[in-house]
């Protein structure tokens, strides 16, 4: 299916998206140094730290299951810069994220 066609929403029940919440989501969210919004959706700048690089790595793996219209690429900038997760999907995608990591 395309990602086009895909609905924006979380596949999770209302307590695994409460857990997700209260752990994972939790964690990277306070870590965010900045949030840009890009055409259709948000990156999110994170220290440059390899532990943040892994960090991101698994919650990209565990974000893909529940939300298949989501697109996620993470980009390490050169000489040791600032780790970037950027988000985007289908039209509502903003909308949707706008509390992701807050």
């Amino acid at each position: 299916m395309q990602a086009s066609r895909l609905p924006v929403a979380c596949s999770l029940t209302e307590p695994e998206l409460r857990e997700r919440r209260n752990t994972v989501l939790e964690k990277v969210g306070r870590s965010v140094l900045e949030t840009v919004e890009v055409k259709s959706g948000y990156a999110y700048r994170f220290p440059a730290d390899d532990e943040w690089l892994s960090e991101l790595v698994n919650l990209v793996g565990l974000e893909r299951r529940c939300c298949p219209f989501l697109t996620f690429k993470i980009s390490a900038e050169s000489g040791g810069g600032s780790i970037w997760l950027e988000l985007t999907g289908p039209g509502g995608t903003k909308e949707f994220l706008s509390s992701f990591l807050r």
